[in-house]
């Protein structure tokens, strides 16, 4: 009886309610509006809401425009470039060959000879320029400042002024080693000779063979054209009264056709050839002038002891 009774409290206090939430549901249940008004206030904020997200997606999307079209325009450029590539690869080198090897078909084996010679001559001359311009064998700054040195009594800093890389450099050196060695002039005058024609010689080296493709290329192409006039007669008498002047015609421009190759062979090989001989000779002339200077400019010390020398051998 009393176990019935201690769970019958326990059910009510479970299920009890207190007097403040009575209330409160009471007026909500008198009072609809209130619950009307809670429902239009919650849809305003969400409303609210809704209005905020898209403005603020609206900003981030005009953000991202500029983004967007740079890439867009990104992506046109690789698509140019691209397309630029294809080009490239799509290019048919027969454009640029085809011609040439129609001209060497229509020229025979004159224009092949000649082609032979300007690769040839091509190679020389790019050999030369290899040659010529790191020595800068013409500047001669140093050996004039040396010479300045070296009449002034000071020998040491005279050679210690000199670019031995330089040819003419290193033959004014030797001249001035030898003399403050005190070897005998004529001797020393020798060796310096054979020295500077030793260094002639190496820059005139592959001129000779320049020199041969200059000369022959025309007469070659002479030959050409006279061969190319007889095949042409040969054809018209083969012929007899049924001549076409375009066989003769067209053997007149294939002939004529060597003597323009050889032509175009030989004028920049003449022009080439002169230019780098003339540069020999200059360095042939600046090694001549500057050491004889050696010679002559002698320092007193220099000059002092070479008379005394002359002395003793007179004696």
């Amino acid at each position: 009886m009393s176990s019935a009774v201690i769970s019958s409290s326990k059910s009510t206090n479970v299920f009890s309610v207190s007097s403040a939430e009575k209330t409160a549901i009471q007026n909500a249940t008198d009072s609809p509006l209130g619950v009307d008004q809670q429902l239009t206030t919650g849809a305003v904020d969400l409303q609210h809401f809704g209005d905020h997200a898209n403005a603020t997606s609206t900003e981030t999307l005009s953000a991202l425009t500029p983004a967007v079209d740079g890439l867009g325009d990104s992506t046109s450029l690789v698509t140019s470039n691209a397309t630029d590539l294809a080009t490239l690869s799509n290019f048919d080198s027969s454009i640029l060959f085809d011609p040439l090897l129609n001209l060497l078909e229509i020229g025979g084996p004159v224009v092949w000879i000649l082609s032979v010679f300007s690769i040839l001559a091509l190679t020389i001359i790019l050999i030369k320029l290899w040659q010529f311009f790191p020595l800068q064998a013409e500047n001669t700054k140093d050996v004039k400042q040396a010479l300045s040195y070296w009449k002034q009594g000071q020998l040491s800093k005279a050679q210690a002024s000199l670019k031995t890389k330089r040819p003419v450099s290193q033959l004014v050196m030797n001249a001035m080693s030898g003399m403050r060695d005190q070897q005998p002039l004529t001797l020393l005058k020798q060796e310096l000779s054979c020295q500077a024609t030793e260094k002639i010689n190496q820059f005139r080296m592959l001129l000779r063979p320049l020199e041969v493709i200059a000369s022959l290329s025309p007469l070659l192409g002479l030959m050409g054209t006279v061969l190319g006039m007889i095949s042409a007669f040969q054809k018209m008498e083969v012929a007899g009264n049924q001549v076409d002047p375009s066989i003769l015609s067209g053997g007149i421009w294939q002939a004529l056709l060597t003597t323009a190759v050889g032509l175009a062979v030989a004028i920049p090989v003449v022009a080439a050839y002169n230019w780098l001989d003339r540069k020999v000779e200059r360095i042939s002339a600046s090694m001549n002038s500057h050491v004889t200077r050696v010679f002559t400019q002698q320092p007193a010390e220099i000059q002092s002891i070479n008379h005394y020398t002359e002395i003793q051998n007179a004696a």
